[in-house]
């Protein structure tokens, strides 16, 4: 018995290890089919057998989702009945025959007019191959048959993996089609760290105009703190001025003289929001986020999770129900420095507003890709697991954190006492009005980040793998003291025109 029976017969898949094997020779190496597609929309895939590609006679070896990342991305392994051996060459071999009746050529003429691609892994390296390509008036239509692999290895591991289509057939109707294959084992020098390096776009990540936009978005961070730093020092030193000149003043002169400006809304300043239960959640869902964003990405620059299949994905769920404490703690002590009473009905909406958000929009989303069957969607035991880790993983975690919160810093300590009566709010600018002030100081924290999600959106969407985490982490930096900085000048203007909302 091999390793990899061993393995099945104690109940594990075989994808499982398949990116720590170490393989004996003649040992078997499994070519697992993923998904098939249009090129120019990767997030379309379907299964790769449902086009009716055949499967060779190897007896199927089951695959179980070993991640639940994977099986959130769409990964469908089917075993491609593929004999594929370990340094074993394979000369070009027959594996099948496809009976090409009327709806099956329909099928690849469609698939061939779509541009689909299929993806397929050996030892979780991926290999990209076209389905077929028609001629220049797009009135014949031709199917590659013959998958020539070509596959790298270094001792005992593999490190490189190539697949040219040969064997260009013209579909016709009522026909027999064979697919064939061929294997060629070759030594390699890369080392098995690097076997992914080819996968990666560096001429892409890291073009000159990466660099710009980073070194751009640093000069804008040091010119915004010096500005806001120049015109608040100035601004608050006048205001001292004047407030001290006043405070000199007897009682009626003060009362005669024309008061204005934030040391007006000193007494209303810590008044209780008007929706005090969805702004502690919204502070509390934030500050979750940044803990989340700060921890993946120094994660996966110590580790290449690009190098395993929805490791990414995982690794971000993992983390963000593992800070579920942190959502409860500023949130629930927000809540109750806020006077707030119904601190559980706080929890559950604090605990639930992001993964409701998210999840809401992948299960309607979802909905669309069973109904055209595609690979992405979600099956129903996983849509139970992600519901499971926001009951018995998130909400527990986040009472945890509420209660810490309430304890710890829950206590009012506000540096002056609040007036009994709310300050009416002088009229201003349309300009001046808190919705106005939210669209606009959102501006400069988006030029910041811009260009970062251009690169980043640009891998979700194309066949390139982002890797270049060291970037996202300084765009990161930049985008925080951004936001600091517009929002001490938002708050500065908001007080300054005696508006003490929250």
């Amino acid at each position: 018995m091999s390793h990899l029976e061993c393995l099945q017969s104690a109940g594990f898949s075989s994808n499982s290890f398949n990116f720590i094997f170490q393989y004996q020779d003649k040992e078997e190496v499994v070519l697992w089919m993923n998904t098939v597609g249009p090129y120019h929309n990767r997030q379309e895939t379907y299964k790769y057998f449902s086009l009716p590609f055949c499967v060779g006679s190897k007896k199927s070896i089951s695959h179980y989702h070993e991640t639940l990342g994977e099986a959130l991305q769409g990964v469908e392994l089917e075993f491609s009945g593929l004999d594929i051996k370990f340094k074993d060459d394979v000369m070009q071999t027959t594996y099948c025959e496809i009976d090409l009746d009327k709806g099956r050529r329909e099928a690849f003429v469609y698939a061939i007019k779509n541009h689909y691609w299929y993806q397929m892994y050996i030892d979780d390296l991926p290999i990209w191959g076209i389905v077929g390509e028609a001629d220049e008036n797009g009135e014949d239509y031709y199917l590659w048959t013959y998958k020539k692999l070509e596959i790298g290895y270094n001792a005992n591991r593999i490190v490189d993996v190539n697949l040219t289509s040969e064997g260009k057939v013209k579909l016709v109707p009522n026909t027999k089609i064979q697919m064939s294959y061929s294997v060629k084992w070759k030594k390699s020098d890369v080392k098995f760290e690097d076997r992914f390096d080819k996968y990666l776009d560096p001429s892409f990540f890291q073009h000159r105009i990466h660099w710009f936009s980073i070194f751009n978005s640093f000069m804008m961070v040091i010119f915004l703190v010096g500005l806001v730093s120049m015109i608040l020092m100035r601004t608050l030193r006048k205001d001292y001025a004047r407030y001290s000149k006043e405070e000199e003043m007897d009682d009626m002169d003060r009362d005669l003289g024309d008061e204005y400006g934030w040391k007006q809304v000193h007494g209303d300043v810590f008044r209780p929001s008007s929706h005090p239960l969805i702004f502690s959640s919204l502070i509390g869902s934030g500050c979750q986020i940044f803990a989340v964003s700060l921890i993946v990405i120094v994660v996966a620059m110590i580790e290449d999770l690009y190098t395993e299949r929805g490791s990414m994905l995982s690794t971000a769920i993992f983390v963000y129900a593992a800070t579920s404490p942190v959502n409860g703690y500023f949130g629930g002590s927000l809540y109750a420095r806020q006077g707030g009473r119904r601190w559980i009905k706080q929890m559950f909406i604090g605990a639930f507003l992001i993964p409701a958000m998210v999840c809401g929009t992948a299960f309607f989303i979802n909905f669309i890709a069973i109904y055209y069957h595609a690979s992405r969607a979600i099956p129903f035991g996983t849509m139970v697991a992600v519901c499971c880790i926001c009951f018995f993983v998130i909400l527990p975690l986040n009472l945890v954190g509420t209660i810490l919160g309430r304890n710890l810093s829950g206590q009012p300590n506000f540096p002056c006492r609040v007036n009994a009566v709310p300050r009416p709010i002088p009229e201003k600018k349309w300009f001046m009005e808190p919705a106005v002030i939210v669209c606009l100081g959102g501006i400069l924290p988006f030029g910041s980040i811009f260009i970062e999600m251009y690169f980043i959106f640009t891998s979700f969407w194309a066949y390139k793998i982002y890797y270049v985490y060291g970037f996202m982490m300084l765009v990161l930096v930049i985008l925080c003291i951004v936001t600091v900085c517009v929002t001490i000048v938002c708050t500065y203007f908001l007080l300054n025109a005696e508006d003490y909302r929250w």
